[in-house]
């Protein structure tokens, strides 16, 4: 791979001019005359009363197709835009139109999927029968089913378009919230002011002093906009609880479950292992507060680094490293990360005015993917780009398929990512020969698993408290900060000294409209992953093109018969669960053997 490698990333080979691009603007008025010219065609298309009258589906699901394709080409590069800079005020007008085009082009889905719904079994039974149909068989089977459950088109259509401004722009507002967000941050001397993003990093310094510092500005900040996310909140979670009741839907859950192709059996075995894991998560956070000096850890302890590490690692030598331990396991995955740094496909600068966190967008049109954090060299830094490198490559790995084979749960999506984490992380702790270096990345790897296992446990009791109490009015920023409180008191078994309050206002996934409870699936595609990466253990290098196979199949099964297909294993029972289980307990294991004399 050549070196020096650019940190900021390529959005001019995209569309050229950022959100002043008439390249764009162009895309955007044709893109929109097409979805028009969709609704004109689901309007003049009978519902099909034999199997050749199925044919006049065939244009609309090639139109459909094409059309989400070019929408989500869209919707990437204007995240993209909007995350750069938080100041762009153009590219926050392109959020508005394109999500209005989504608005509209999820509202022919819902036209389609109903015509879908009232064809009789037996020409629906010939018709995805067809050998060109036959590929599409689970998504237009699951569309189908769906559309049942919901409302008239008319209505679901009203509700999307309602939506726009009001759903999707509340959610949106999280955006505008964090764009005034800063922390007063003393550095050289000097006091500077640091955006949201670059002080989320800070909450990781090794120096407590900092980190508690910055803890507290932190809290201070979000206190001071409570209000405005109480209220950003609470009008999201109304829209979506009076769309389900009139929907004939009681369980909040209904929707994510659905959306994440899986049972709640599953959910429920998963969580079931985990609570019986967390003794031993207990234990390393007990003797972590020792390692650190203190009684008890508090919130901004729990990802501080134990360990030394040899200084700050630059973006050259994580993407060299990364490239290196990918191809330990796949050639191809290797290739891919290569490409993607060297294409610049990655913005990872330390600058201000970016939003904090990190994601990957994908760009199906043109068969890339953009992937969007803050790097500052730490290995929780390290982490997130091998994590969001694989998710570009679980949409690489699909990018051949039909538009609708592509389109994968959240959960599953966390699987690719978070295998590829694994996969740098374990590699580096086996090959690091410092006794200090390994005990920073070993604990630097336990650290995701107390992530997954109490920190996302705790945003999923408090989202499931919270929509159980916003049925009965609206909720104050004060009982919204309770419910955080007991969430984590709860997910953390009470280890830690004091907690996070307003992270119900700092956390980006609340807000999130896209996909409801975006907490569980990743915990999911934590402990999937981690059984996959078992099974890659004792395979070897034999398990790569299996593993792509698993990969290429997640837009097109459910989990359960993803699991049974490629793994052979039943993940409504905990004997999978255990299995993934077992490897964080281990690493707890190791580390606790190595800090006994410390």
């Amino acid at each position: 791979m050549k070196t020096p490698l650019h940190p900021v990333w390529d959005l001019e080979s995209i569309f050229s001019g950022g959100s002043s691009s008439e390249s764009f603007a162009a895309y955007l008025v044709e893109l929109e005359q097409d979805v028009r010219n969709l609704q004109q065609l689901l309007k003049e298309t009978p519902v099909p009363s034999n199997l050749e009258e199925t044919k006049t589906f065939d244009p609309i699901l090639e139109l459909l197709q094409s059309c989400y394709i070019r929408t989500s080409e869209g919707s990437a590069f204007v995240s993209c835009l909007s995350s750069q800079n938080q100041k762009d005020k153009k590219a926050t007008q392109l959020q508005g139109a394109i999500s209005s085009l989504g608005a509209m082009l999820s509202s022919s889905k819902s036209q389609f999927d109903n015509k879908l719904s009232e064809t009789e079994d037996r020409v629906w039974e010939a018709w995805i029968a067809r050998d060109d149909i036959q590929p599409l068989s689970f998504v237009l089977n699951e569309s189908r089913t769906q559309a049942r459950e919901k409302l008239s088109p008319e209505l679901e259509g009203l509700a999307l378009d309602l939506g726009v401004d009001g759903y999707h722009g509340w959610g949106k507002f999280y955006n505008t919230i964090v764009g005034k967000i800063n922390i007063p941050f003393e550095q050289n001397g000097e006091t500077v002011m640091l955006s949201a993003g670059q002080a989320s990093n800070k909450l990781s310094d090794s120096d407590r002093t900092v980190r508690e510092k910055v803890f507290a500005q932190w809290e201070e900040a979000w206190t001071d906009v409570e209000d405005f996310c109480a209220d950003t909140l609470n009008h999201l979670a109304g829209f979506r609880l009076k769309l389900y009741e009139k929907r004939g839907w009681d369980d909040i859950l209904k929707e994510p479950l659905a959306i994440n192709r899986m049972s709640r059996q599953t959910l429920d075995t998963m969580w079931d292992v985990i609570n019986g894991a967390k003794p031993s998560l207990v234990r390393y956070l007990e003797r972590k507060a020792k390692l650190l000096g203190v009684d008890k850890l508090s919130w901004s302890d729990v990802d501080a680094p134990v360990g030394k590490l040899g200084g700050k690692v630059t973006y050259d030598e994580a993407a060299i490293n990364i490239v290196e331990q990918f191809a330990k396991f796949s050639p191809k995955l290797s290739k891919f990360a290569e490409m993607a740094f060297e294409k610049r496909w990655i913005e990872a600068e330390d600058r201000p005015g970016k939003r904090p966190g990190g994601f990957c967008t994908s760009l199906p049109l043109s068969k890339a993917t953009r992937i969007f954090m803050t790097f500052s060299g730490t290995p929780s830094n390290v982490s997130t780009l091998a994590h969001e490198l694989g998710h570009g490559y679980h949409q690489h790995i699909m990018e051949e398929l039909p538009a609708l084979n592509q389109r994968y749960a959240m959960n599953v999506a966390e699987t690719a990512s978070t295998f590829a984490e694994l996969i740098v992380a374990d590699a580096l702790v086996q090959a690091a020969t410092d006794e200090q270096e390994k005990l920073a990345l070993l604990e630097d790897k336990i650290q995701r698993s107390v992530a997954f296992f109490m920190n996302i446990h705790a945003r999923f009791l408090f989202e499931n408290r919270f929509y159980e109490q916003r049925k009965k009015g609206l909720v104050s920023a004060d009982e919204l900060s309770k419910l955080m409180v007991d969430a984590q008191q709860e997910a953390f078994c009470g280890v830690l000294a004091s907690d996070h309050p307003h992270f119900w206002a700092s956390k980006l996934h609340f807000y999130l409209t896209g996909v409801p409870f975006y907490n569980f699936p990743y915990t999911f595609g934590y402990m999937f992953s981690a059984g996959i990466y078992a099974r890659a253990q004792q395979e070897g290098t034999a398990f790569a093109d299996k593993y792509d196979d698993l990969l290429r199949d997640t837009g097109r099964m459910t989990v359960e018969q993803l699991a049974h297909k490629h793994l052979g294993t039943d993940l409504t029972k905990p004997e999978f669960w255990q299995n993934a289980a077992d490897l964080v307990i281990a690493d707890i294991e190791k580390f606790l053997e190595m800090t006994e004399d410390h």
